[in-house]
């Protein structure tokens, strides 16, 4: 075994409970339910199988990067040294090399993504874009049909834009780290209509002038896209992005008047949830095929705002991964629980994770498992 092995499963258990520098997820959202565990038994290989659904694979060793310390990972995972952590996927240059799963999910299994959507919602959003059903910097207001009639309705409201949506700087009173936040998801969740419950709340700031985590904004712009389109959410995203990805199977999370929203809760087997930081990786194509423009996908890059710490922009974190004495960019998705899609453009790597650490900081082990066991075997 590696000495980089070993120093993976020595701080297994150590590292597990720490949070320090790791994003911090809302502490309220998605009421921390876990989903339906089908029990299947754990399974990991460095010999992927190839199924048919669009992922062309290969061995690490392939591509440049220690396949004993991968296995060393995922005997880690699959021993519990890393509780809850459902599934690893590892792709360099575009090819699946890696993959486990673990605590009763299978490589077939639905898993909710949580706050991972979002960024689901963003490439609909960056495909609308192309389309020319919206524009970026459209006001809101001139899409939503009887916008004026919502409470609240004043000249900085007017002003909220689709970009605003996307970074998290609608100047809404709407805050999911804040628990006394008016709009607060949880208490958009007691709500029949969650778009009219956003759209009523009263404006805290400016628009563009300040960042607050509001997943009810996502909820906004997913709606927006859907009556833009003319098309439910779920069936936009089945024909515009989940048909030129080769997902075949989806669930999203409904508001209680029916619609598919895109502000969280995405089920998606996790060989697809790592399509998305490929689709990202390759500047927009999948296999050989344009999705979503090369410009979104470099806007979607870029931090135009922070939260907590890190880069935040278009429902994507960024963050700067050290290693080698120097930083590793890397922008990446995140969901509660510790769902991620992490995108390395300097090594071509993508790395995706399931989890179901709900309600604290393990939800960030797969952070400590990128930086002592995977990049360093990344060569």
């Amino acid at each position: 075994m590696s000495r980089i092995g070993c120093f993976i499963l020595a701080l297994g258990l150590l590292l597990a409970g720490c949070g320090e520098g790791d994003v911090q997820q809302p502490l309220l959202i998605d009421a921390a339910n876990p989903d339906d565990n089908p029990g299947v038994p754990a399974a990991a290989t460095t010999t992927p199988e190839e199924t048919g659904d669009g992922w062309h694979t290969s061995t690490p060793a392939a591509h440049a990067i220690d396949g004993d310390n991968i296995s060393v990972i995922l005997d880690a995972l699959r021993n519990g040294q890393y509780p809850k952590v459902d599934s690893m996927v590892v792709i360099r240059h575009g090819a699946l090399v890696a993959e486990g799963y673990f605590n009763g999910y299978g490589r077939e299994s639905l898993h909710d993504l949580r706050s991972t959507g979002k960024s689901f919602t963003s490439a609909l959003a960056g495909i609308a874009v192309d389309q020319g059903l919206i524009g970026v910097d459209d006001p809101i207001s001139q899409h939503i049909p009887d916008f004026e009639n919502h409470a609240n309705v004043d000249a900085r409201k007017r002003a909220i834009t689709v970009r605003n949506l996307l970074d998290m700087t609608s100047g809404l009173e709407c805050d999911d780290w804040d628990p006394g936040s008016p709009g607060n998801e949880e208490e958009m969740y007691l709500k029949h209509d969650w778009v009219k419950f956003i759209l009523d709340l009263p404006m805290a700031h400016d628009p563009g002038t300040r960042a607050n985590y509001c997943t009810g904004g996502v909820i906004v712009l997913g709606s927006l896209i859907a009556y833009r389109s003319g098309m439910a959410l779920d069936d936009y995203a089945a024909t515009s992005l989940f048909a030129p990805l080769g997902i075949r199977q989806s669930q999203w999370r409904r508001s209680p008047d029916g619609q598919a929203t895109g502000g969280g809760g995405l089920k998606l087997r996790p060989r697809d949830l790592a399509k998305l930081g490929q689709l990202y990786l390759d500047g927009g194509v999948w296999n050989s095929t344009r999705v979503v423009s090369s410009g979104w996908v470099d806007a979607s890059r870029r931090a135009t705002t922070s939260l907590q710490g890190d880069g935040y922009g278009y429902l994507w974190w960024k963050r700067g991964f050290p290693r080698d004495g120097a930083t590793l960019d890397c922008f990446f998705s995140s969901g509660k629980g510790g769902n991620f899609v992490f995108v390395f453009p300097a090594l071509q790597l993508v790395v995706a994770f399931t989890g179901s650490n709900y309600d604290t900081d393990a939800m960030n082990q797969p952070f400590r498992i990128l930086s002592s066991g995977i990049l360093p075997s990344v060569h």
